[in-house]
């Protein structure tokens, strides 16, 4: 199964738990029939913004999406071992063909508020803003970024961070041709 199916699966059966239509959840949560249509089945590969968007329409953290388990106490995750997540086109909903590769690095942990992940920013063409609730830090491991945050844009080598409130319309995208790698550490209150 696919990350995003797997995903898609996971919004299914808490949509059915609490007895929503897909309508009913698109309403709740602010989106559109079809985008949630689309990501339970598996065409759509889901994001962060409308994912928490989603999250929130279920009363559920972000991590239940993102998780296969739950662990209780601290969850260690060895260099090279971070777990795939998912593959994004861009901060909105697209196809498989992504430019952001997301490996969880507290995959499992339960109760969790805050979401690290090292994402591999791959170089493609401009993308929309994308806002949500909550807070980012991303701190560039290898290589270079721009962070597009409001009208302003922010060029990030390896080393720098940024941290801002995600609410602002934002961006992160390679600079120029090379992949980037940055670690991320996104909060989404609940």
């Amino acid at each position: 199964m696919t990350d995003g199916n797997r995903i898609g699966k996971k919004i299914t059966t808490l949509r059915e738990s609490l007895g929503l239509s897909v309508e009913e959840l698109a309403e709740r949560a602010g989106a559109e029939a079809h985008l949630i249509a689309g990501i339970e089945q598996g065409a759509l590969v889901p994001c962060l913004t409308p994912l928490i968007k989603i999250t929130r329409a279920l009363g559920v953290r972000l991590g239940t999406l993102l998780d296969d388990e739950d662990q209780v106490g601290p969850v260690v995750t060895r260099g090279g071992a971070g777990e795939a997540v998912t593959r994004l086109k861009d901060l909105e909903t697209g196809t498989a063909t992504g430019t952001l590769d997301f490996f969880s690095l507290a995959h499992g942990k339960s109760a969790r508020h805050m979401e690290p992940f090292l994402i591999d920013v791959n170089p493609a063409a401009d993308r929309s803003l994308s806002s949500h609730e909550g807070e980012e830090f991303i701190f560039v491991l290898d290589g270079a970024v721009q962070v597009e945050y409001g009208k302003d844009l922010h060029a990030l080598g390896a080393g720098d961070s940024i941290y801002y409130d995600s609410i602002v319309p934002h961006q992160v995208r390679s600079a120029g041709d090379a992949r980037a790698k940055i670690l991320a550490v996104v909060y989404a209150p609940f």
